[in-house]
């Protein structure tokens, strides 16, 4: 029962710390809302992690071991290039949908530690792009695709793909979208953004 107390309380945490700092970022969150937000007191949450920090690349790292996984299994299979951007454009705009917060914490942490990236490589299951580059380069051998750079092609991706989180309030603004159309819009670029690398990069 108490190992079970104990992963629920670090949950309640977790889930507190993500709500506070998504609406507060990381400087203007504070630990006392998060304990509050918990219902814990402060002193537990200090036992649980010792500072804003540890417990800000906890909320972090828990969202991104679910994230990075999925996405290198992606860029790791045997399936077609096409399959590939599909899939990885279909998984990444769910997720994102799902962790609005998530860019931006990635924005955040590697303006303020331009280190943190470091200590998530480390971990299993982060995106490893060698397989995506040898099957980008096979298909541009069997003249399936143009001739194109594999990190700047994966760079294209993850640019189309993060940016109407990282600009949200600036697309909604120019496309003068309520909040319901904009999730439309988000939903509606699961195809199109991988239509439009495709049609880039193929072999006419």
């Amino acid at each position: 029962m108490k190992k079970s107390k104990d992963e629920n309380t670090e949950g309640q945490i977790l889930d507190a710390a993500k709500d506070v700092f998504q609406s507060k970022g990381m400087d203007g969150a504070r630990m006392q809302e998060i304990a509050d937000k918990a219902g814990i007191n402060k002193a537990m949450l200090h036992y649980y992690y010792r500072s804003k920090q540890l417990l800000f690349e906890a909320v972090f790292k828990n969202a991104f071991s679910l994230l990075a996984p999925q996405l290198n299994t992606i860029l790791n299979d045997d399936s077609s290039l096409e399959d590939k951007i599909k899939n990885f454009t279909m998984d990444y705009t769910t997720f994102m949908m799902k962790h609005p917060y998530l860019p931006n914490f990635i924005i955040q942490e590697l303006n303020r530690n331009e280190d943190f990236i470091l200590k998530l490589k480390e971990n299993t299951g982060f995106p490893n792009l060698k397989k995506f580059k040898e099957k980008v380069a096979d298909e541009i051998n069997q003249g399936l695709i143009q001739p194109i750079d594999a990190d700047q092609l994966f760079v294209n991706i993850i640019a189309l793909n993060i940016f109407p989180f990282l600009g949200k309030p600036l697309i909604k603004a120019f496309t003068d979208k309520d909040e319901k159309a904009y999730k439309t819009f988000v939903e509606e670029r699961k195809t199109e953004v991988s239509n439009f690398i495709i049609n880039a990069i193929k072999k006419q």
